[in-house]
């Protein structure tokens, strides 16, 4: 049995950050948390974004401001004890996946205040969690459609992933005016993310013909929108478009992934690697790799990056996409982001213990997973 499920309630448009208003009336909300990271607070999203909680909730917020640019368990703890004391009664996570994925773990710790999160019981999550909403100042992970949050558990020395259906935020805000300032590199690492996301959620053996008409609508959208924005930040028609593939990317995702989400997050645990740059770096190699197996599966992906039919699409998308990372100035090689040589080995064991490649059309072990990071590399 499949089942369909887009459910997340979403308002976009340049100046959408008033369905804040909207938000706090439905449920009733009198003293919301916001969830960020610091380097958000010093930016003019963040001056909107409190000018409207400002407004809708006058001198009744809290906030949040210590998420990590990829979050550990210690982030949550400290927003949860930020929450529980302040007596709040809901969240609004602002900023990129990070924030958004900080938010949607302090509803697990809502819901299990006597438990560490590493030991949430998830399949007893209930229904319904705080109520959430979800403001993306990035177009690239989709956390605010997604059902799930990746969280570093520092004593598993790895990301950890916690889902469930409940975990969808209640509404996700696009506002394309709360993303122009974002700076052109990481414009392209995060729009990256949603490249990733679509191909990879596209070609999972996974059936959901919606899920598949979303993802690859994502990748034309990607192709038309991320050069732009990354070349002019203000073009506001190109960060709106960015922020749709990104959510679309997200919802397409519920298929599930595959193995270059399972080799970016050791990059980001081990090395620090912005998940959408490690990702960018990763995927055309990936893609190779399960061309080798089947290459006419991406021969929808190519039509959707408006290539020619070709007789190893594979190879072509594969092609398409190393040449638009050097548009975007992404680096071509893991050596250029400090990823040493000898961690590889180490680094595909940890690819192994992630459950994103168990979806990829290619079965993978650790050796492949090394031959992936060698080429790579």
């Amino acid at each position: 049995m499949t089942t369909f499920s887009f459910p997340t309630l979403i308002r976009y448009g340049a100046g959408a950050r008033r369905a804040l208003e909207e938000f706090a009336q439905s449920h009733q909300s009198k003293r919301p948390l916001l969830v960020t990271d610091n380097g958000l607070t010093k930016t003019e999203a963040y001056r909107l974004i409190a000018a409207e909680m400002d407004r809708v909730w006058p001198g009744s917020w809290c906030a949040f401001s210590e998420v990590h640019p990829n979050p550990v368990e210690a982030d949550v703890n400290g927003a949860w004890a930020v929450y529980s004391e302040a007596e709040c009664d809901a969240i609004v996570a602002v900023g990129g996946g990070s924030a958004l994925d900080g938010g949607k773990a302090v509803r697990i710790k809502a819901a299990f205040p006597d438990r560490e999160l590493a030991d949430a019981p998830m399949a007893d999550l209930p229904a319904w969690l705080t109520p959430m909403c979800a403001i993306p100042t990035t177009a690239g992970t989709g956390s605010e459609v997604g059902r799930s949050t990746v969280i570093t558990i520092e004593r598993w020395n790895r990301k950890a992933v916690f889902g469930g259906p409940p975990l969808m935020p209640n509404l996700a805000i696009l506002d394309p005016e709360l993303t122009v300032g974002l700076p052109p590199h990481l414009t392209a690492a995060t729009g990256m993310d949603a490249m990733t996301h679509a191909i990879e959620s596209f070609v999972c053996p996974v059936f959901h013909p919606m899920c598949d008409a979303i993802a690859l609508e994502a990748v034309r959208l990607v192709r038309l929108f991320l050069p732009r924005a990354t070349r002019d930040g203000k073009d506001l028609e190109a960060r709106g478009n960015m922020l749709i593939a990104a959510a679309m990317g997200a919802v397409s995702f519920q298929k599930d992934l595959g193995a270059a989400h399972s080799l970016a997050h050791p990059l980001s645990t081990e090395f620090g690697v912005h998940h959408g740059l490690a990702n960018a770096i990763v995927l055309p190699h990936v893609v190779r790799f399960n061309g080798e197996v089947d290459s006419k599966q991406y021969g929808r992906v190519a039509e959707a990056l408006g290539l020619a039919s070709g007789k190893d699409p594979a190879e072509q998308v594969a092609q398409f996409l190393a040449e638009l990372n050097a548009e975007l100035k992404i680096p071509p090689r893991l050596r250029e982001v400090k990823v040493t040589e000898e961690r590889l080995p180490y680094l595909a064991k940890k690819a192994m213990e992630d459950g994103c490649h168990l979806t990829n059309p290619r079965s993978c072990t650790v050796t492949d997973m090394l031959r992936l990071y060698q080429a790579a590399w």
